[in-house]
């Protein structure tokens, strides 16, 4: 089977300070990544920098999201063709391909864009994937293309997701700011601890920071997929990674991996809701093996209908699952409590025993 790798590319790495687009820079990605696929390799590029190539070229501030959404409109055509023109040179075709959260929230459109891009690349087709900026507005948006970058790896069950930013990788501390700080090469499992050690928001052109980073590195790791952070603007960084070197930092695979309609659960869908269960539940769910039956809820909050992505949340709050409930919240808000031989009494009839179901929950701790 071929080798499958995600390289998502960050603002800072693909433009310069003005918010000019760096041709010299993707030109030299674009080289590194077709001697890949010219070993027989298969590469999506998540790329960011729409935005600011709308920047450099239009000189408006973005500091509103309309503004913004036309900046993307002006840079995305023009980042396009720069892709286009590198990728030309080693005979490769490119093909765009806009989302937004919204078509991986709804299973069908999931399905279809999962199609969509496993078909490019069986036809030696390079995608190039970005946000559609031009028309998500924060409702919709995925908040950065860190997060992207994992649930396209994810969607494609590839093997590697590459992170390229303007760092050596994770550190200790945010060495923009700090100066003694350690770089961690190696990471098993994301900790309560690595996460506090991320900081900071990104900078002016670019939205992501190490904590949307972390939260890649969660769906990533969850799917399998080893994942790099490493720094775009160090010549042949990515060539080390593909002779098995860690230039940056590397996150380790989980050794459980979830199954794919899991990971569009807990990675994908919008949260619409949370149910709130004792502890005899979650010990039911988390030890046993359980689905989550009306008698172990306490409290629904949130407005749903049936088959909503909901949290499952103990009693202090902390989520520990996910799940798509096979009642609504004002059915639940009537039987939460109640014994399942209940439910028909109450409602007027039952259509499940479960408010969701094992095969429709993950458990994320």
């Amino acid at each position: 089977m071929k080798k499958r790798v995600v390289i998502k590319i960050g603002t800072t790495v693909l433009t310069k300070p003005s918010g000019v687009i760096n041709e010299v820079t993707i030109q030299r990605i674009v080289d590194d990544a077709a001697e890949l696929l010219n070993s027989g390799a298969e590469a999506i590029i998540v790329t960011s920098g729409a935005i600011g190539a709308g920047l450099g070229r239009l000189k408006l501030q973005g500091r509103t999201i309309r503004e913004k959404q036309a900046l993307a409109s002006i840079g995305q055509s023009h980042l396009m063709g720069i892709y286009e023109k590198f990728f030309r040179k080693h005979n490769r075709l490119v093909a765009q391909v806009l989302l937004t959260s919204d078509d991986l929230a709804q299973r069908q459109r999931y399905l279809n864009a999962r199609n969509t891009l496993l078909t490019l690349l069986s036809l030696g087709v390079v995608p190039v994937v970005n946000e559609n900026d031009t028309v998500a507005v924060e409702e919709i948006k995925f908040g950065d293309n860190d997060r992207l970058s994992a649930l396209v790896a994810s969607k494609v069950e590839a093997d590697q997701l590459v992170i390229l930013t303007d760092v050596d990788g994770f550190f200790s501390a945010d060495p923009h700011a700090e100066r003694k700080v350690k770089l961690i090469k190696e990471v098993e499992e994301i900790t309560p601890d690595l996460e506090e050690k991320a900081s900071g928001s990104g900078t002016l052109r670019g939205t992501g920071g190490m904590v949307t980073k972390l939260e890649a590195a969660k769906i990533a790791t969850a799917s399998g997929i080893t994942m790099y952070i490493a720094n775009g603007n160090i010549k042949g960084v990515l060539k080390k990674i593909w002779r098995g070197e860690n230039p940056g930092t590397k996150f380790l695979p989980a050794k459980e991996r979830i199954v794919s309609r899991k990971r569009w659960i807990a990675f994908d869908t919008r949260v619409e809701g949370k149910i709130a269960v004792d502890e005899g539940a979650k010990e039911a769910l988390l030890k046993r093996g359980k689905s989550l039956l009306p008698s172990g809820i306490s409290l629904v909050e949130g407005r749903f209908n049936t088959g909503a992505c909901v949290a499952v949340v103990d009693m202090e709050g902390k989520e520990f699952a996910r799940g798509l409930t096979s009642y609504s919240s004002d059915e639940i808000e009537k039987i939460k409590g109640k014994k399942t031989s209940q439910i028909e009494k109450i409602l007027g009839y039952k259509d499940y025993d479960e408010i969701i179901h094992r095969d429709n929950l993950v458990i994320l701790v």
